[in-house]
């Protein structure tokens, strides 16, 4: 698929250059109707897995790693997963479909688990795959819209990422409220860019957010100009899959639900007002519309290009995805 030979490509450049991302994902599904916060992970083109529990550097060629955490995944606190398994639940780019149903990501999804992560999640009693989480380790952009916001990094950087958590216990600490996703990521760039990634105690009543995680990287890019920011978009698969929704704060998510904010402006008024004064002042942020999608538009290119919104052309092909991009 040309859409992420171009996206690794160009977060990858010349091995000289590295960078961090972190990932903003829209919530999907029932649940993410119910918390519409999304979920959180930090994307590593130069850091790569020995396992899904240990790092190193990635060798020439190897697109990188996405690192995020997990709820009852094996006992971890946080896995490790190649780019293009993460993405779409296979190793090659050529292995991408256009399009997918249910059904086809089922079958990618156990397909790269049993070849990959039979230890992380088993075969069930009746030898197909189990229930859980471990969907959320594969084929991410079937499921979601995934928002990027990218810094460049060090060699330096990355060997003190890579030491800090190798070094450290792997052990389950996931917490909705206090050590959840965002949590991690939040930790994770401010190993990098100290300050960067904070939460919002007023908009999200004291929990982290992707969204809050999101909206301080682009604040702390205006304080300091000298760094550099990117930030891009992989479109959610073409199919029969459910579109994901948008990506929403605490204080945002019961603004915009008249079924929580009619009765409890009846309750507690004032409660309430506060709630849209701190959504107002403190949780507002939307990604820009014209977010990059990482093309390349000639295979003998070594610098990838981009476009900013739909449709557009790969070569003589269109980009799957694209044509449902961006979401004011």
């Amino acid at each position: 698929m040309l859409i992420l030979a171009g996206f690794a490509a160009l977060l990858q450049g010349s091995r000289a250059c590295a960078s961090v991302a972190f990932l903003m994902e829209e919530p999907y599904g029932d649940f993410g109707a119910f918390n519409p916060t999304g979920h959180a992970a930090v994307y590593l083109d130069h850091v790569c897995a020995d396992t899904p529990a240990r790092l190193r550097l990635c060798h020439q060629g190897e697109h990188g790693t996405v690192i995020s955490r997990y709820h009852k995944i094996a006992g971890y606190d946080w896995i490790a997963v190649p780019l293009v398994p993460y993405l779409y639940a296979v190793d090659s780019t050529d292995d991408i479909p256009a399009w997918v149903d249910r059904a086809k990501v089922a079958e990618l999804r156990d397909a790269y688990r049993r070849e990959y992560l039979a230890e992380l999640a088993p075969d069930g009693a009746d030898g197909k795959a189990p229930g859980g989480e471990w969907i959320q380790l594969i084929g991410s952009s079937y499921d979601r819209k995934i928002y990027g916001f990218q810094f460049e990094t060090t060699a330096e950087q990355d060997q003190r990422l890579i030491a800090f958590l190798n070094d450290r216990k792997n052990a389950s600490r996931f917490n909705l409220f206090f050590h959840n996703c965002a949590d991690f990521a939040r930790m994770v760039m401010n190993l990098y860019l100290p300050h960067s990634a904070r939460r919002n105690f007023i908009a999200d009543v004291g929990m982290t957010t992707p969204k809050q995680i999101a909206r301080s990287l682009t604040r702390y890019r205006k304080r300091h100009p000298e760094v550099k920011m990117t930030i891009f978009v992989i479109p959610q698969v073409p199919g029969s899959v459910p579109r994901s929704h948008g990506v929403h704060g605490v204080a945002e998510s019961l603004v915009r639900s008249k079924k929580y904010l009619i009765p409890l402006a009846a309750l507690h008024p004032e409660v309430t007002g506060g709630i849209v004064v701190a959504y107002l002042i403190y949780g507002r942020f939307h990604p820009p519309k014209d977010a990059q999608i990482f093309v390349i538009n000639n295979p003998e290119d070594s610098q990838p290009s981009f476009v900013a919104g739909p449709p557009a052309l790969a070569g003589n092909r269109q980009i799957p995805g694209v044509e449902d991009t961006i979401r004011p």
